[in-house]
């Protein structure tokens, strides 16, 4: 299979904005793209992160693929092993990889997006980390580009590297229209020092992006053209 899984040095950190543009800037370059959301919690009538990604992309998806795309949704926002209980089953990761295998069929590449941080149980024995194991896919990891994101994405490179997974890069994903100082400057280098990752990027801060229905079309010129130089950098 032929993917990249988008985690996060925590929970509402930009995976999900990261990944839609990814998609949208990968499917504009007519590669054959689809999204995957394996874990999927505070669902009511949809699938917040997926219908974002699929609307970014303007793409239409049969029911099918729609199941596959998200195999496991649970209403209660809360931890997927958590939510999963509250529903009385138990996530497993070789239906998770069953359902991307079945997009790699139709697909020429996966985004898959995971839950929340690095290690966050997807059952009482295994954690994102399995299943990003169990995926094979590259891993690129999305961070804060302010104060206190060194701490939390060195112990994520760490946790990732420890597992033996194969490091794609970084990406900054700004949350806040806030000007970037010296402090931001110095983070990536930093970063990139320490955690011996490429930091490919920072996605500008965009109010576009905080809509659940976005349209990659509409979006700033230099959101496209930040996404277009991760694209690049990744060499799909």
């Amino acid at each position: 299979m032929n993917g990249l899984f988008i985690t996060g040095t925590d929970t509402d950190i930009g995976k999900t904005a990261l990944s839609a543009l990814l998609l949208a800037e990968l499917r504009r370059r007519k590669i054959n793209a689809a999204p995957m959301k394996p874990a999927q919690t505070g669902c009511e009538g949809g699938v917040p992160d997926l219908d974002y990604s699929l609307s970014m992309a303007q793409m239409a998806v049969s029911d099918e693929d729609y199941t596959n795309m998200s195999p496991y949704r649970f209403e209660p926002a809360c931890s997927p092993h958590l939510a999963a209980e509250m529903a009385g089953t138990e996530i497993e990761i070789s239906e998770m990889v069953i359902a991307a295998r079945k997009l790699a069929s139709d697909y020429e590449f996966v985004i898959a997006e995971g839950a929340g941080g690095v290690v966050v149980p997807l059952n009482r024995r295994e954690t994102m980390l399995d299943l990003m194991q169990a995926l094979k896919f590259p891993i690129l990891l999305a961070a804060r580009p302010g104060l206190g994101t060194i701490n939390h994405t060195l112990l994520s490179l760490r946790a990732l590297r420890s597992d033996g997974l194969d490091l794609a890069g970084i990406v900054f994903v700004a949350s806040k229209d806030q000007e970037f100082t010296f402090i931001e400057e110095d983070n990536g280098t930093t970063i990139e020092q320490f955690g011996k990752v490429p930091v490919l990027g920072t996605i500008p801060y965009c109010p576009q992006l905080a809509d659940p229905t976005p349209n990659y079309n509409d979006l700033p010129i230099p959101v496209v053209a930040e996404t277009e130089k991760i694209v690049n950098q990744l060499a799909i």
